[in-house]
């Protein structure tokens, strides 16, 4: 449904979020790690999230990555997506033609609109703050890890 950027970020986005509410920044690597993500390619999804002003960057010795408290509440998912994959995923059609509507549907145009809407509410209402809060009590989970771990 997201690209794999798009995944990473949301990833990536509550990872930070939950070190940050501990008061640690994380560098590339421990961010690139934990998302399972390959170094460069979570490079570039940081820049966007940066640029987006979802995550800070701060640079030099003690830098690393980090979500504000004043952010973290703030922040939504769709922003996230949006950052990402712009808003297709929400609005473009169910099967990727060009042009579906409701005057000229797509065989999947009625199912599918559900699906968005359903979709849309999901991003629009949940805020990173309230993931990292679900990782950090043990309520979700960012990796699954084998029994042998």
């Amino acid at each position: 449904m997201f690209s794999k950027a798009c995944e990473y970020g949301i990833r990536a986005s509550i990872f930070i979020a939950t070190k940050s509410s501990e008061g640690i920044r994380v560098g590339i690597k421990d961010v690139a790690k934990e998302i399972d993500s390959p170094e460069p390619f979570t490079a570039k999804i940081m820049q966007i999230l940066t640029k987006n002003g979802i995550i800070y960057s701060a640079k030099g010795v003690g830098g690393g990555f980090e979500v504000s408290k004043e952010v973290l509440k703030s922040i939504k998912l769709i922003q996230i997506v949006d950052a990402i994959d712009g808003n297709t995923i929400y609005k473009g059609c169910g099967i990727g033609l060009k042009e579906c509507s409701e005057i000229h549907p797509c065989p999947v145009h009625n199912q599918f609109k559900k699906i968005r809407e359903l979709l849309l509410a999901m991003l629009t209402n949940t805020t990173l703050e309230e993931l990292a809060l679900g990782v950090n009590a043990g309520n979700y989970y960012l990796k699954i890890f084998n029994k042998s771990e």
